[in-house]
């Protein structure tokens, strides 16, 4: 992996270019928007640099642009239909005042290409990889696959039931929902530990592994189910009810009322 240098300043590039934008709009969650294509941008430059790739790296690079480009999309129109910030970086704006503009560098869009770099590690490593293809990446691709369907189905469950007249304050408990409380997570989790299998039938080196486990850790207890459930019951007390029946991230039948 030669080109690891290239990759963490080229993150470090795009989260800091996007800074001044988000100043301008008063508005930090559009580096919500650009997390999924940061992914795909920086894998299809390292294919650049490295004069190309071989078959484990084009579906590598077919796959993440896929989820890049659904999930970058639903994130943005969901930004565009809500016409305000995400209420996570208002608390923290209201927080820190007039040093907000200068912190959010740091603490949100360096933070963010710090972990761009990290989770992007297995993905780096498939692309640089050139060995043949083996059982154990077309297991790898299905994963990846399979993440990617079930992230945007339950994305598309979530949005139209919130579109319906009440859905924006009750529980959705149906479909993907009924299994795990958090489908959307799991499927991000199925894509990074897809692409670190991947790499591994690649040939890459074990520290890749950081990758999946500090997404895992984000998703599972940081920002994404953690942060989500310390103060979900206090807005829905509903929500306790489905606490109780529903597996919090893994998905499995739920519990008999």
């Amino acid at each position: 992996m030669p080109h690891l240098l290239f990759t963490l300043v080229l993150a470090f590039a795009m989260m800091t270019a996007l800074w001044p934008l988000s100043i301008a709009l008063k508005d930090v969650s559009i580096v919500d928007i650009l997390w999924a294509p940061a992914f795909a941008i920086l894998g299809w430059a390292l294919a650049y640099v490295e004069g190309g790739a071989d078959m484990r790296g084009w579906v590598c690079l077919a796959l993440v642009s896929l989820w890049a480009v659904r999930l970058g999309t639903h994130i943005l129109m969901r930004r565009l239909k809500s016409g305000k910030e995400d209420h996570r970086y208002t608390s923290i704006r209201r927080k820190y005042g007039n040093r907000f503009p200068v912190l959010s560098l740091v603490v949100i869009f360096w933070l963010q290409a710090a972990l761009l770099w990290l989770i992007s590690l297995p993905l780096q490593a498939a692309i640089s990889a050139h060995t043949a293809l083996t059982y154990a990446d077309i297991i790898g691709f299905f994963v990846i696959f399979a993440g990617i369907v079930v992230e945007g189905v339950a994305d598309a469950q979530l949005t139209a039931f919130r579109a319906k007249p009440g859905g924006a304050d009750s529980v959705l408990d149906t479909g993907v929902w009924r299994w795990s409380r958090h489908p959307n997570y799991f499927g991000d989790f199925l894509i990074w530990w897809g692409f670190f299998l991947v790499a591994v039938a690649g040939g890459a080196p074990w520290w890749t592994v950081a990758g999946p486990i500090v997404m895992t850790a984000l998703l599972m207890h940081y920002s994404g189910a953690g942060l989500m459930e310390d103060t979900i019951t206090k807005r829905r007390p509903a929500y306790q009810a489905y606490i109780e029946s529903t597996s919090r991230f893994f998905p499995r039948p739920p519990a008999r009322k």
